[in-house]
């Protein structure tokens, strides 16, 4: 049914849980399985003159950005195909990403908290993506 599954993740515990499931879906249908995280753009942060080199800091957080996926995606037993990592936009990033790879099914999470229900971005790409997208929810501690 599906030949690409991209599974975003924030890098927490519950992300596993999203993974799993990704890569269950992904043996059914013999599908490639792929991960990413998309992270803030830290200059959008940054209003005024402060002395930061921003590429530096946002060069050392996307190797512990893809070092991360790396040791997530050992803990599932599935090939991941892709391991990446984006700033900006999330619905933009992933977007992109479902054009480039080819993805057909997009898994993500959803918190069902108070602030969730206000601002999500999960909601926000419900309405964008071009794909089937699995919305998963995910217990609040």
């Amino acid at each position: 049914m599906y030949n690409h599954i991209l599974v975003a993740i924030d890098l927490s515990d519950e992300s596993l849980v999203l993974l799993r499931k990704g890569a269950d879906i992904a043996k059914a249908c013999n599908a490639k399985l792929s991960i990413i995280h998309v992270d803030v753009n830290f200059s959008d942060l940054y209003t005024g003159l402060i002395d930061i080199n921003m590429t530096s800091v946002q060069d050392n957080v996307a190797e512990e950005t893809l070092q991360v996926l790396s040791e997530f995606s050992e803990k599932i037993d599935y090939p991941v195909t892709e391991r990446l990592s984006g700033t900006g936009d999330f619905t933009q990033v992933l977007q992109d990403a479902i054009d480039e790879y080819k993805v057909d099914l997009l898994i993500t999470g959803h918190h069902q908290d108070f602030w969730s229900k206000l601002v999500s971005s999960t909601r926000q790409a419900m309405n964008s993506i071009s794909v089937d997208m699995l919305v998963v929810p995910l217990k609040d501690n």
